[in-house]
């Protein structure tokens, strides 16, 4: 067996230091720029508003980098094994769920890369780099992602909500392994 085939066999008993530090980072980002979106829908229009949604923009597609990294870092290292008390279904959901915040992490900032596009307004990541727009100046394009983008940020809210209620089910109750793994604390598996 080669090197890198036992890689991907072995079943590790936490996440690696860079998975670790890419989920909590874009957790922290994440919750941030959730927080700043709903925000920034009821400012005013201003310098300090524009301001805002230019840092908002470049957070989100650093977000859109960071899970691009992510997942090429997800698919070359194995996560550890879920524990054997875990029943069948929350093996599914655990499953569904990871791969539902994935995709959903990356559709919020390509629909905001989108609804920024049709809006005709150039995308520049923190003022220096200038990104090609993804599609023509569209009003209707423009509300359709606009809504999108609102959708997924509902969505996202959701779903974080459950990840993190689950979590701290299998750790206050459960008293597994699951939320010592994030945290750089392995534990053998029962």
């Amino acid at each position: 067996m080669s090197t890198t085939a036992a890689l991907l066999t072995h079943r590790p008993l936490s996440y690696t230091r860079t998975a670790i530090a890419l989920h909590w980072l874009i957790a922290l980002l994440v919750l941030g720029m959730l927080a700043a979106g709903f925000f920034m829908i009821e400012m005013r229009v201003s310098p300090n508003k524009l301001k805002i949604y230019m840092l908002h923009k470049s957070i989100g597609l650093s977000i859109l980098a960071l899970m691009l990294i992510r997942i090429i870092w997800r698919l070359t290292h194995r996560s550890p094994a879920l524990p054997n008390s875990v029943p069948n279904w929350q093996r599914i959901a655990s499953h569904a769920s990871h791969a539902l915040l994935y995709l959903l992490l990356i559709a919020m900032p390509l629909s905001g890369w989108l609804m920024n596009s049709a809006s005709g307004f150039p995308t520049k990541l923190f003022g220096v780099l200038r990104l090609p727009q993804l599609i023509d100046k569209s009003q209707s394009a423009f509300a359709f992602w606009q809504y999108s983008h609102g959708v997924i940020a509902f969505s996202l809210c959701g779903l974080i909500a459950i990840h993190v209620l689950a979590a701290l089910k299998h750790h206050f109750i459960d008293k597994d392994v699951i939320l010592n793994r994030m945290l750089g604390r392995a534990a053998p598996l029962n």
